[in-house]
């Protein structure tokens, strides 16, 4: 694969920079483009990734010169929001892109009836994303790939796992809405990247999309127990009823740490968030692995 070349937007997200270790590990030149600010080291210390740097919304409308390279990129994964996607589509179309793997979330299927209005315009966004994907990729005949992470967490970056650690080492205990019997299956950032990375390799697949979640299936309190035994920590969990958890997540919310929290979140945390990925382990041998967290994996 040394003479194959990979487009990667969102190349500054966690699942983005595992996108690109995993390709140089592979022999991939790279091509990584972010709207956030690349420091210099991190753009010397790979040879096989040229980034490019779209400081300016000017870079992203005038598409030619977003990448002058003396090659066109036909492959590409893209791993920043879905439905930011069609801003790229002309570059694209001029790149000569034939093959695209997308990252979705299996969020469209667990906030469709969230009692919070911004989660619904979540859903919104990322059904719009992909029905727009399939329209434009078929109408240039690109062949796609959507993938759906359940809940990602790993390398301490992520707005999930990580965030929960921070509040419990910041409060010592975590709050929980009756019995939080929920099933979860957390997926690790390094087996989303993963599955971009086999998922595009397997040329046979063609526009198909996929759930991906993780190896193990536990309830919401058992996995909070699990964070609090990495932090080295006795459990310390509080049962609150719902109008405490209301009064208490509107609180938070004027934190900017907790703005994205929602009362919704608490509600689901006695439903069955889970999914089935044999297919994807049977198509492009996903295999995730269960969810046991390492201390790299928390802020």
């Amino acid at each position: 694969m040394a003479n194959q070349c990979m487009g990667v937007l969102g190349a500054t997200s966690s699942v983005g920079k595992c996108v690109l270790s995993l390709l140089e590990q592979h022999g991939w030149q790279t091509v990584a483009f972010s709207r956030q600010r690349v420091k210099a080291e991190i753009m010397q210390k790979n040879p096989t990734v040229t980034w490019c740097q779209l400081e300016h919304e000017s870079m992203i409308k005038n598409q030619g010169k977003l990448w002058s390279g003396d090659k066109k990129i036909t492959s590409w994964m893209y791993l920043a929001p879905i439905w930011t996607l069609p801003t790229y589509f002309d570059f694209l179309t001029i790149q000569g892109a034939q093959r695209i793997v997308v990252l979705s979330s299996t969020s469209i299927f667990t906030k469709d009836d969230s009692s919070d209005s911004e989660e619904k315009k979540v859903v919104q966004r990322l059904t719009e994303g992909e029905a727009n994907l399939r329209a434009w990729a078929e109408q240039c005949g690109i062949t796609w790939i959507i993938l759906r992470p359940t809940l990602i967490y790993g390398q301490g970056r992520d707005k999930n796992i990580s965030e929960i650690a921070r509040f419990i080492r910041r409060f010592k205990f975590f709050p929980l809405l009756g019995r939080a019997n929920g099933l979860r299956q957390p997926v690790h950032v390094e087996d989303v990247a993963a599955a971009c990375f086999a998922a595009f390799l397997a040329n046979k697949i063609v526009n198909r999309a996929y759930n991906i979640s993780g190896g193990e299936k536990l309830t919401y309190r058992d996995m909070i127990k699990r964070v609090f035994k990495r932090l080295d920590q006795s459990p310390y969990l509080l049962t609150i009823p719902y109008w405490t958890f209301r009064l208490a997540v509107n609180t938070l919310r004027r934190l900017p740490r907790y703005r994205h929290w929602t009362v919704a979140m608490a509600e689901r945390m006695n439903r069955d968030l889970i999914f089935d990925y044999s297919e994807a382990a049977c198509d492009f041998g996903y295999a995730p692995r269960p969810f046991l967290l390492a201390k790299k994996d928390l802020p």
